[in-house]
């Protein structure tokens, strides 16, 4: 309410806190499960039950244990229990159906063995094909399949050794223009995208503000002290490594809590580093534009405001909001009506709304060109498959109308309305829907551990695929299945589910 003027539209998100009941009961669900997995390894020890974990041979009990027992606790007597909820083999292209291996367990979930048999046509509510584009045909796979038959499948090569495409250039220039930036560069990894890049951009930040002085870009280990990153709590792994990997100081604030984040910038710029008192060189603000797991939004016009008015840096993640969010695809930017340009980096990956692999970095020309002389990832990472690029090519010159159809636009809106609609009817049967009414990654509560393998497992027999997800995934008490809607979804299908 506070910070109302700043939305150009209603921001509605919704986190129901656990019902008392439902904590409770949850706590003593991990209790018992504990107390029999103490039992079991108790009987295990003395041979009364067979011991199917990793274990040290007895003629190395004298040596260096190469881990704590206890680690594989929960591995042992908790996940195994519902280990078939995972890791389910498909064997078809993830669109709005997917064929999955049958397999069996005859040992409660140590070992799988597979029948032979496959079964057909399952809903497919896991995979972040928000768009529909990852399909066995159309226009994205004619053009992959004659760019496949003329470059071949991979490169060999570095982008600066013999890697570096037409492909490539091409590819560069268009999610630039997607994005409205002056330029962008592509990397052959989402994750890698994150965690090998944050350390060189705040590096490039700080060498561009002295004008690209050389002895600075040669002392560059010592430029990261004395700076400091500011990271949502729910960011996710990559965002993390990138963080730590980085040398700089890092301070968590809560999640899209703008109090929190403020309280954080203040304290930065009135304290300075530790010890010695001197200002922070620079601040980074790490954001995601949907996150994940919690089926959120980022309140960007808020954190926009915060990080001009403290004067530091932002890093948007978009991996999840890319082509799944604004009017026209161009993510959680356009989303919120605001300009490209108040970001300073904006990252992204290829993995979800365009069907293929991959991620991106854009920004100022000095920034991408100072990553592409310095980032790891450039200099000693196999270039992106050609076929990969053209399907990332294909799928976005679709969604910008470029190719001469509606069809791109016609899913994003299609996105949207089977969000809005998914939700809606979850919401009206009693579920309590967790994050943004407008974000197509929908989090539905289940608590209680039982539950977890239950709701995989009864969904399945339903022909219809979903993630379900606990700790240490997700709080103790806030375990969820996790539906990704996509456009390829049709409303038969969504009532089914």
């Amino acid at each position: 309410v506070h910070n109302g003027g700043l939305y150009k539209r209603p921001f509605n998100e919704a986190f129901e806190e656990t019902p008392m009941l439902v904590a409770v009961l949850t706590y003593v669900g991990y209790g018992v499960l504990t107390l029999f997995g103490y039992l079991r390894d108790f009987m295990r020890q003395w041979k009364i039950e067979k011991c199917q974990n990793a274990t040290e041979r007895e003629e190395q009990k004298d040596f260096v244990p190469l881990y704590q027992d206890f680690e594989n606790f929960y591995t042992r007597n908790l996940y195994m229990r519902i280990r078939d909820s995972w890791n389910r083999p498909i064997c078809s292209v993830p669109g709005a159906k997917v064929d999955m291996m049958e397999r069996v367990s005859h040992d409660y979930n140590w070992t799988f063995k597979y029948t032979g048999r496959v079964i057909k046509d399952i809903i497919n509510m896991g995979s972040y094909n928000y768009l529909g584009f990852a399909q066995n045909a159309g226009t994205c796979q004619e053009a992959a399949a004659k760019v496949l038959s003329q470059y071949g499948a991979g490169v060999c090569s570095t982008r600066q050794e013999m890697g570096n495409l037409d492909k490539h250039e091409e590819l560069e220039k268009l999610v630039a223009r997607f994005l409205g930036v002056e330029s962008a560069m592509a990397y052959g990894m989402g994750f890698a995208t994150n965690s090998m890049n944050i350390q060189q951009e705040l590096k490039g930040v700080i060498c561009l503000a002295v004008k690209h002085n050389l002895l600075n870009i040669f002392l560059s280990p010592l430029l990261i002290q004395g700076c400091l990153i500011l990271s949502d709590e729910l960011n996710h792994a990559s965002l993390v490594l990138g963080a730590r990997l980085s040398g700089a100081t890092i301070r968590i604030f809560k999640h899209n809590n703008m109090q929190s984040l403020e309280k954080l910038l203040k304290d930065a710029i009135v304290h300075g580093q530790p010890r010695t008192r001197r200002p922070w060189k620079k601040i980074l603000i790490l954001v995601e534009g949907v996150y994940s797991m919690e089926g959120s939004i980022v309140r960007l016009p808020e954190v926009i405001a915060l990080k001009k008015k403290y004067k530091s840096y932002l890093y948007l993640d978009e991996a999840h909001s890319i082509g799944a969010l604004g009017p026209s695809g161009r993510g959680v930017v356009e989303y919120f009506g605001l300009n490209p340009e108040d970001v300073d980096v904006m990252m992204g990956t290829f993995t979800k709304s365009f069907g293929a692999a991959g991620g991106y970095i854009g920004g100022k020309k000095e920034l991408i060109d100072y990553l592409r002389t310095y980032s790891h990832s450039a200099v000693y990472a196999t270039s992106l498959s050609p076929p990969v690029v053209e399907q990332i090519i294909t799928s976005m010159k679709c969604i910008m109308g470029e190719d001469g159809t509606t069809v791109g636009k016609t899913r994003v809106q299609q996105l949207a309305e089977n969000t809005r609609y998914f939700r809606r009817r979850l919401k009206e049967m009693g579920f309590i829907i967790y994050g943004n009414e407008d974000s197509p990654v929908v989090p539905l509560m289940l608590y209680m551990p039982a539950k977890i393998g239950a709701f995989g497992r009864e969904m399945l027999k339903r022909n219809i695929g979903v993630v379900v997800v606990g700790f240490p995934a997700t709080p103790i008490i806030e375990s969820r299945a996790r539906f990704c809607l996509s456009a390829a979804h049709t409303k038969e299908m969504l009532d089914m589910v």
